[in-house]
């Protein structure tokens, strides 16, 4: 029986893409297969309690791929029996491979891309292809723009996300969170991410008065929270509502209360911070939402344009209310297919199987 040890910052109660990534695929897992040894987080006790299997945290904050770290990481190798470690992002803890004395995997999301794109952070890359038995990749997209930098002998494999459908489905009851915020029977789109400028909020914020024209009542709500809230809240008028951070076990009653999902993200710094996919574009579509999603990285190839949704030049607000227009209007049967779509490519168990395989 082999044994994984996942390395990782990227560990709830964290919240995020990569958090989620890595929780869902450990947690189907056998309990005895899998030791987690992840960074210091704020009621990490008691989410840790709940858990099949075990988790270590370091006294860090963020976990570097330093010699203690290594040091740490052998001896849970060696008392839990691990014979494979999973890097649950390959930047930077994937330089730890070759260094444990057991094979590796190191999966890279979006942020590698601007590694790939920078002269010292591209050698580290390199250095991790070198190193590490197996790199995998999110989209094609980030394998064309990482494989360069990690050389020629590194072994890429896909290991895609995926989404509960059985928990974000389209009969889920979004009563209470329409109650909660006020939105009655409105048309709703749904934004559900980390305020950051790349996730597209602003742009989505200055398409609703025209969307409003076309729809009455139609409202924004959006989910989450970041740096770049005050300034969201200022630019918002009205149909706009922000419900602050969620945690993601509470998520499927938002995507219930609304009827369309938009995140219209957008390449910034020149190409160096882009979408490596985009989850929250999969759970949109398991709930039967049409979906519309910004051009940028790997965020296209979630959405099947004019089928599922729709893909959007994000600097344009025109189309991106045009769009949202037509999703609130004239949405068809891109619910239905962008379901049967995450139900057939996208899923956790399919996600699991490819890394247990890789993990043998």
């Amino acid at each position: 029986m082999a044994r994984r040890l996942i390395i990782t910052n990227d560990f709830p109660p964290r919240r995020g893409g990569i958090e989620t990534f890595v929780f869902e695929v450990a947690r189907r897992f056998p309990p005895d297969e899998v030791v987690v040894y992840t960074s210091a987080e704020p009621g990490a006790a008691e989410f840790d309690r709940r858990l099949p299997f075990p988790v270590v945290r370091d006294r860090a904050r963020t976990l570097l791929p330093t010699a203690r770290t290594a040091r740490t990481a052998r001896r849970l190798i060696g008392v839990h029996g691990c014979d494979r470690v999973w890097f649950g992002a390959a930047a930077p803890l994937g330089l730890l491979a070759g260094r444990l004395g057991v094979p590796s995997v190191a999966t890279t999301h979006g942020h590698e891309v601007w590694w790939a794109a920078v002269p010292g952070a591209r050698g580290a890359l390199r250095g991790i292809g070198e190193r590490a038995d197996v790199v995998t990749y999110l989209t094609e997209y980030t394998r064309r723009r990482i494989a360069p930098a990690l050389g020629p002998d590194a072994r890429l494999e896909r290991l895609a996300p995926g989404v509960d459908a059985d928990v974000f489905r389209p009969d889920a009851d979004g009563a209470a969170v329409r109650r909660r915020f006020g939105l009655g029977g409105r048309p709703v789109v749904l934004s559900v991410s980390r305020l950051v400028a790349r996730k597209g909020q602003d742009r989505l914020i200055r398409a609703m008065p025209r969307v409003r024209r076309a729809v009455p009542g139609a409202t924004l709500l959006v989910v989450g929270g970041g740096p770049r809230e005050a300034r969201l809240r200022r630019a918002a008028g009205d149909g706009v509502v922000f419900a602050g951070p969620v945690p993601h076990a509470e998520l499927p009653p938002f995507y219930a209360a609304a009827d369309a999902f938009a995140m219209p993200c957008r390449s910034r710094r020149l190409g160096l911070e882009t979408e490596g996919l985009g989850i929250v574009f999969l759970e949109a579509a398991a709930a039967g939402l049409p979906v519309l999603a910004g051009d940028s990285g790997g965020a296209p190839e979630t959405v099947r344009h004019g089928e599922t949704g729709y893909v959007v030049d994000p600097a344009s607000v025109d189309e991106i209310a045009e769009r949202l227009v037509d999703l609130l209007v004239r949405p068809g049967a891109m619910g239905e297919k962008g379901r049967a779509r995450v139900r057939d490519e996208w899923s956790w168990d399919r996600a699991y199987q490819a890394l247990r395989r890789l993990t043998v």
